[in-house]
């Protein structure tokens, strides 16, 4: 089991299998609320333990999928953890333990900052790989 929680500890959860995958994301919006590399859930797979009424959403723009949820004590981006979708993301700073497992890909790599080098050999995607 992986636990994982926000900086102030008001929420917590578990995931009970290893995530499917990791990423990183370069959009400026996952760069702005300070959650690029994100790993990959099974919402079976996904329990939250402590401080559902701690979350606050945020609903996305046109062109987003994901509605963002935060720790409204502390501000800490959990992801998607609410979105009720069969897999969902949660950024991997969140993790109190290792995921077992590394970043796959880089996605919206044409949003890129110039001051950010991608020093891996993960494959990267121009936009989000998995839309056509």
């Amino acid at each position: 089991m992986i636990t994982g929680s926000c900086c102030c500890g008001a929420v917590k959860f578990e995931l009970l299998e290893k995530p499917s995958m990791m990423g990183t994301c370069h959009c400026s919006r996952c760069r702005k609320v300070g959650a690029s590399t994100i790993i990959f859930t099974n919402k079976d797979h996904f329990r939250l333990t402590q401080g559902e009424d701690m979350i606050q959403y945020y609903q996305p723009e046109d062109g987003y999928k994901y509605t963002r949820s935060f720790c409204s004590r502390c501000g800490t981006a959990l992801g998607e953890i609410g979105s009720g979708s069969d897999s969902f993301p949660i950024p991997a700073n969140t993790l109190d333990d290792a995921p077992g497992i590394s970043v796959q890909f880089h996605e919206f790599t044409a949003e890129k900052p110039d001051w950010y080098q991608i020093c891996d050999d993960a494959k990267q995607f121009e936009h989000h790989p998995f839309t056509k």
